[in-house]
């Protein structure tokens, strides 16, 4: 009596529904916090006109709140670190771009010798931020 062996062929498949349930989860979490994420610090600008910046995403937000305190990003600097701080960001990022967005309460004076600085240094791509467009001398 031979006993017939039977070769069973092994089958690695991959189930791909808790792969699609968790990308599904992690890409709602992602769309919902993103938002969130950018909305910086929070200033009234004021109303302006001028041109659109091209490759608004490639720009280094420079903000002056009500109180007159200097924000890279988010990180709050004092005036005289701001020129270091600046030239360490641009060192990585040579094409970067550099927007100054002044609450419309901050004082005029703060706004533009934070720009005067910017200019003094040699940085030229500097543009102010206004609530319908950012202005571009």
């Amino acid at each position: 009596m031979a006993r017939s062996i039977r070769k069973t062929k092994i089958r690695s498949e991959v189930n791909l529904t808790p792969l699609i349930d968790i990308m599904t989860s992690l890409l709602a979490i992602f769309m919902i916090t993103a938002p969130l994420l950018t909305s910086g610090i929070p200033l009234n600008l004021p109303k302006g006109d001028g041109k659109q910046i091209e490759g608004e995403d490639k720009t280094l937000d420079i903000s002056i709140d009500s109180q007159g305190k200097i924000y890279i990003g988010t990180d709050e600097t004092a005036l005289k670190d701001l020129i270091t701080k600046v030239k360490a960001i641009v060192a990585e990022n040579p094409a970067i771009g550099m927007v100054i967005s002044g609450d419309k309460d901050a004082s005029y004076g703060t706004v533009i010798e934070v720009m005067a600085l910017l200019r003094s240094a040699g940085f030229t791509q500097v543009g102010l931020k206004t609530d319908a467009k950012i202005m571009m001398p």
